[in-house]
């Protein structure tokens, strides 16, 4: 019999962050040998907890989430966000515009589906967080880079974002604080790029799941503040900053004047009823996450856990031979990248397969983000500062015998009669 064939939407899909690489780190696991694992965002893989607080939330409220919920999301989670929104300067947000769903992941995919005909452009950084690319492949979209590049702080060009522009772009997308770089944006580069979506009539999609891990006295603007009436969709969730993956809960805020996005809210209501409701049980922790005291800001301080982890990688990077790294001032990630006058030829796929092969390290390569020809890797900064300070011994290791491989042999001699 004939094999099942795949979608042919999958031809271009990505997500080396779950790929192929850590399937062979399970293989190798299964095998017997430790991996110091640094390929995934996963707060409670590495021993962070979420707030006692948030557990108790959900705890009493167990009975009260047997049945479907609304759509868009409880409402008492709802009035939460849109409070948080308005707080921090976003226009015309109500509950009606607020959707939650199973993480940001869903609602990324949501939003693009509400959105796009097919050949319709969404530009998206390079790097991306792969999802991205992969939910405007899979709604019949065409993905369409700006360059992040390391020798601009890894923040855009605005001339380049709005050369991008043609008749077929529907929307412009920020993830901010960046995954993977853990670049924050300062206003003045947003004030230019909501100039460019208004100019051209874009949809702002803003992803804002880091927005409160930030370090050095990094500030982070939200957009929908700078973008006033202007639509823009900002999306945010419990999963980074109240180390609370597993819960599935994240959220999307519709803000802007809200006569230019009426069809647009109706279009992700009707999307979200297909899907019956979100996780019904963790919604219960949204209102005490947005209502409390931080939490994240004792482990991004100096002296926490992620303070620390991150001078680990900024100390690592400093004694290398091999590497280069634009510090990151927000999120959970570090991008190093090989230094060209040290390592003529390199290829960032073989050299993370050599790293877990012969290291027991596991990184995920800088292409998996869009990026061409790079030579960048993404480490996630929550290990323990002294794992870091590990892995950066035995990536030094591999390094230095590409290296030597690299040389040039001296011509042997010919024997004299």
């Amino acid at each position: 019999m004939a094999s099942i064939k795949p979608s042919a939407h999958l031809a271009d899909v990505r997500y080396e962050i779950r790929g192929a690489l850590t399937r062979r780190s399970r293989e190798l696991e299964a095998a017997g040998l430790p991996i110091i694992k640094l390929n995934i965002g996963n707060p409670g893989r590495y021993g962070f907890e979420t707030p006692h607080h948030l557990r108790e939330a959900i705890a009493s409220h167990l009975r009260d989430s047997e049945a479907y919920g609304h759509e868009q999301g409880q409402e008492e989670a709802r009035e939460a966000i849109a409070a948080q929104q308005r707080r921090r300067g976003a226009r015309g947000v109500d509950v009606e515009r607020i959707f939650v769903g199973n993480g940001v992941s869903e609602l990324i995919d949501l939003s693009l589906r509400a959105l796009l005909q097919p050949g319709d452009e969404v530009l998206l950084p390079s790097p991306d967080y792969p999802l991205w690319s992969a939910a405007t492949l899979l709604n019949n979209g065409r993905p369409r880079y700006y360059r992040c590049l390391a020798e601009n702080g890894h923040l855009p060009d605005p001339a380049e974002i709005e050369a991008l522009v043609t008749a077929r772009t529907r929307a412009l997308v920020l993830i901010n604080p960046n995954n993977p770089t853990g670049a924050v944006y300062p206003r003045a580069l947003l004030e230019q790029i909501v100039t460019i979506a208004a100019k051209h009539n874009l949809l702002l999609l803003s992803d804002e799941i880091y927005d409160e891990i930030l370090y050095d006295g990094t500030v982070f603007q939200p957009l929908a503040e700078v973008a006033g009436d202007l639509p823009c969709v900002s999306f945010g969730g419990l999963s980074k900053v109240h180390r609370a993956c597993g819960y599935r809960v994240g959220w999307l805020s519709l803000s802007g004047d809200p006569a230019r996005s009426t069809d647009y809210r109706d279009a992700l209501q009707l999307l979200a009823a297909l899907r019956l409701c979100a996780n019904v049980t963790a919604q219960w922790a949204v209102r005490p996450a947005l209502e409390s005291a931080a939490t994240i800001g004792a482990l991004t301080a100096p002296g926490g856990r992620l303070h620390e982890a991150r001078r680990a990688v900024l100390e690592g990077v400093g004694a290398s031979d091999f590497l280069a790294l634009e510090a990151p001032t927000g999120a959970l990630y570090a991008f190093p990248q090989i230094r060209a006058d040290r390592l003529v030829d390199f290829d960032d796929n073989a050299f993370a397969l050599r790293l877990l092969e012969e290291e027991s390290v596991l990184v995920v390569p800088g292409s998996s983000f869009n990026v061409p020809h790079s030579r960048h890797l993404r480490l996630t900064l929550l290990p323990q500062p002294e794992q870091l300070r590990e892995v950066f011994v035995r990536m030094e290791r591999v390094l230095a015998r590409m290296a030597t491989e690299q040389q040039p042999r001296e011509p042997a001699t010919a024997a004299v009669a």
